[in-house]
């Protein structure tokens, strides 16, 4: 098979003007003169398979809803994310998906941790997200510990995977 170019590059070296007070001295490559071009050529052999980056562990979530349907069951939405790179209140953010309450959706804190408005309570999955930091401490005093509050919720710690369910808006349940 034929090596095909995959393409060019081309290094050019301005003037510069000595009339600059911060003029400082070029640094001196003996194997590349001034103003010339050189070209790399990269050969791609489609036969050779190329290394495969190895799949990061995601998490998968489901976000039940906090007021039951009309045949007595629960919505559910899903989303999924890659283990330890979000916030829970941003996968719900993402996937649109209802976080707040009336008031917190006027109050909130946009995720600064400082308004206590996003709270969920973890049915299963708990183990796969971060310990309660301080500011959930502060504010979910009171509450069982299942609650947390999703802009503190680090999901995953990339290298776990498995699956969330999280209830959303937990105080409305019933």
């Amino acid at each position: 098979m034929a090596a095909m170019p995959f393409g060019t590059l081309s290094i050019r070296y301005p003037e510069i003007s000595t009339g600059n007070p911060n003029y400082r001295k070029p640094i001196s490559f003996p194997s590349i003169k001034k103003k010339k071009s050189i070209t790399v050529s990269v050969v791609v052999n489609p036969s050779e398979s190329s290394p495969s980056l190895p799949e990061k562990p995601e998490i998968e979530l489901e976000f039940i809803g906090p007021k039951p349907e009309g045949d007595g069951t629960y919505p559910v939405e899903k989303a999924s994310a890659i283990s330890g790179e979000k916030l829970l209140r941003n996968i719900m953010v993402d996937n649109k998906i209802e976080l707040y309450a009336t008031y917190g959706k006027v109050m909130n804190c946009g995720g600064g941790g400082s308004c206590g408005t996003c709270i969920v309570e973890i049915i299963d999955g708990n183990d796969l997200l971060n310990e309660r930091t301080n500011t959930e401490l502060r504010y979910l005093k009171k509450k069982p510990e299942s609650w947390r509050l999703a802009c503190q919720t680090i999901v995953g710690n990339k290298e776990n995977s498995g699956k969330v369910v999280v209830q959303r808006l937990p105080q409305w349940k019933k």
